[in-house]
């Protein structure tokens, strides 16, 4: 056998080894990341396992090292982002949507939870940012609607809020919540009719929805309707949620009904709550001074201004009350002082002012 034989034959076997061991390899590393997959596969079913149990920081943890293991496992990164959101651990769902977004920027889920994230950091303007490129991708999503007005509730912008709900609704009608947030954005967007339609569709779907009837009340006494507006506040009272604003409001309406002896009742309720409600001492000057109680009233009165001196209202009222003691003096500087605030509010661009 010549020299050059020989080199052939060898080079032959050498290329032979060398594939064998690529194969070796190829089978190892195949072999290596199949036993990755399935590890990542088993700790994203913990994971989810514990995101149903509530266990949202054992979920992000298992989530976490599934997406380590399975850095692609797109599933392992939306466990994970959604396991952040939901413990409320806004900064870290922040970094992890970023990351997300990063690889996968035509996932709508990405965009729609990273601008929740951003919402829970108070973050709003970034918040809307990918709600509105969520949206862009998917359309068709309640979800996204509805977060999505949600961001602009929070920033009282109701006119859009009020797009991005009948976008929802259009979707989902049997939203009990989202109908009665619609009612919400139409009330402060003067579409009180509107409203009514929307507060009563969620009461229909959830007659115990949280500050349902409250809703449905207040909208009825905007529009000057107390007899309504009293039965609806009753119902939510009666719901037993004992909520300030609700007791408030019942007596504003009773006031205005002329009701003044029950108004008061409520009224006090309030205050016995929280002495520092200046409407809600200021309404009760007004009831008292309506049953002839002129000294308690100039009291209720009194302590209305001390809580919030710029109101005009109060003032007016307490000139009444001083003039019906007789005193003139007291009377003409507390109509003074109505009438410097209300030249004060006037010249700031606020809207013209009635007394009540």
């Amino acid at each position: 056998m010549n020299p050059r034989t020989k080199q052939i034959r060898f080079s032959s076997v050498t290329i032979l080894l060398s594939l064998a061991l690529c194969a070796v390899l190829s089978l190892s590393i195949r072999g290596r990341a199949q036993s990755s997959q399935a590890q990542a596969a088993a700790l994203a079913a913990k994971g989810e396992q514990a995101l149903e149990a509530g266990d949202f920081a054992a979920a992000a943890q298992n989530f976490d090292s599934a997406r380590r293991l399975s850095p692609d496992d797109k599933a392992a990164w939306s466990g994970l982002l959604l396991a952040r959101l939901r413990a409320k651990r806004a900064t870290e769902a922040i970094s992890t949507g970023e990351q997300a977004v990063a690889r996968w920027p035509q996932v709508a889920e990405f965009h729609h939870w990273l601008g929740v994230a951003y919402f829970q950091n108070k973050q709003h303007e970034q918040a809307a940012e990918q709600l509105a490129k969520a949206e862009k991708l998917e359309p068709g999503s309640f979800e996204i609607h509805f977060d999505f007005a949600l961001v602009y509730l929070d920033r009282s912008q109701y006119a859009p809020a009020a797009e991005q709900l009948e976008k929802a609704l259009r979707l989902k009608t049997d939203s009990a919540l989202a109908h009665l947030l619609l009612g919400r954005a139409f009330v402060n967007t003067n579409r009180t009719l509107l409203a009514i339609e929307q507060f009563q569709a969620a009461l229909r779907l959830d007659p115990k929805i949280p500050l349902g009837h409250y809703h449905l009340g207040f909208a009825y006494y905007s529009l000057g309707r107390n007899p309504e507006a009293i039965a609806e506040y009753k119902k939510e009272l009666a719901s037993g949620q004992e909520n300030i604003e609700v007791q408030y409001r019942m007596g504003e309406a009773l006031l205005e009904s002329g009701q003044y002896g029950d108004a008061q009742k409520y009224l006090q309720l309030v205050i016995e709550r929280d002495p520092r409600y200046a409407d809600a001492q200021y309404d009760l000057g007004k009831a008292l001074f309506q049953q002839a109680q002129t000294a308690a009233a100039i009291d209720a009165l009194q302590r209305a201004i001390a809580v919030n001196p710029d109101d005009p209202r109060p003032h007016y009222q307490l000139a009444r009350a001083l003039e019906a003691t007789g005193d003139k003096v007291g009377a003409k500087k507390e109509m003074d002082l109505f009438a410097e605030l209300k030249k004060r509010q006037l010249a700031s661009g606020g809207m013209a002012y009635k007394p009540k």
